[in-house]
């Protein structure tokens, strides 16, 4: 691996965050349903700081990044982190960029005090599967399953207070 440093994302940085946010969902195949505008992220990343980002860099080069935001477990009485994205440029894959930002994220969640760092990963990418379980050690979940309400499904439960 190139000598990789990180930096946080900063004001300014919104549109290289939402180039990454929409190379993760061409790979997830999810791109029609990315909203998210350079506006919206300096709003919710920058101003109501409810996200941050980490951007790996090889030398001048951006190639990859981490959105990530704080969490809580009342089990344990502390905050934890939650990884919402990680992406790495399909060209710079396998140079350990993946874990070097899996790795500085779990000094920053020790460093913060936290009682862990944990994400979510589709079924079917394997790759990262694996990447996971294998390379980073992580355990799976196997007996959680994630809910949501989104768009009409939230709006309509807001209502009904």
């Amino acid at each position: 691996m190139e000598n990789c440093t990180f930096r946080l994302a900063q004001p300014g940085d919104e549109a290289l965050i939402l180039s990454f946010i929409r190379a993760l969902a061409e790979y997830e195949h999810m791109a029609d349903q990315v909203v998210a505008t350079p506006e919206l992220l300096r709003e919710w990343i920058f101003e109501k700081k409810k996200a941050e980002v980490i951007f790996a860099q090889a030398g001048e080069k951006t190639v990859g990044f981490a959105l990530f935001f704080h969490n809580f477990s009342t089990f344990l009485g502390r905050a934890g982190i939650y990884l919402e994205d990680l992406f790495v440029l399909p060209e710079e894959r396998g140079h350990g960029y993946g874990k070097a930002l899996l790795k500085h994220l779990a000094h920053l969640a020790v460093e913060r005090g936290c009682g862990r760092l944990e994400w979510s990963c589709l079924d079917w990418n394997t790759p990262s599967i694996e990447f996971y379980t294998k390379g980073m050690e992580a355990v799976p979940m196997d007996e959680w399953t994630v809910y949501r309400l989104t768009g009409e499904t939230l709006e309509a439960a807001a209502s009904e207070e």
